[in-house]
């Protein structure tokens, strides 16, 4: 199973087409919020399922502020983040996670990337596909394959201009 994993688009979708043409077919699509009303024209692009949160930008949106769903033997927690203060850092988000018996944590906000285990959870932030504030502040993602064996497998990928 292949799986994009974006945040943070900000209505800038053009990276998101340009990563899509190079890694589609995808199994699904996962968008942890910040979208600003393009859900549909994403949903569409993606030509997959799609797993989207509202984030704090996404202002009068119907879309669900969490959700929680499987990917093959994962249970994965989605949410964007900001109610768990993670530009502080990610303890409540953890303790959430826990709370909540899920394998993986995805959210956005941040717009910086973050892959980490703690506590035999995956913590997966793809930063910002638009807006980047990391080092080099170049738009990033994430991909996870889960492999023949059911094992998943992350890499953080970089938007190439």
């Amino acid at each position: 199973m292949k799986v994009l994993i974006v945040s943070d688009s900000h209505k800038h979708n053009e990276n998101i087409e340009k990563v899509l043409n190079k890694v589609k077919p995808i199994d699904l699509m996962i968008h942890c919020g910040d979208a600003e009303g393009y859900e549909d024209y994403i949903s569409k692009i993606a030509e997959c399922p799609l797993f989207i949160v509202a984030g704090n930008n996404d202002f009068f949106s119907r879309l669900d502020r969490e959700m929680v769903f499987n990917i093959d033997k994962y249970k994965v927690f989605l949410t964007h983040g900001h109610y768990y203060y993670v530009s502080m850092g990610v303890e409540r988000l953890v303790d959430e996670a826990k709370q909540r018996g899920v394998d993986i944590v995805m959210y956005g906000h941040t717009h910086r990337p973050m892959l980490d285990i703690r506590e035999d959870i995956v913590i997966i932030n793809p930063g910002s596909i638009s807006y980047p504030r990391q080092d080099g502040r170049i738009p990033t993602y994430m991909m996870m394959e889960v492999d023949k064996y059911g094992d998943a497998h992350y890499t953080l990928n970089y938007v190439n201009f």
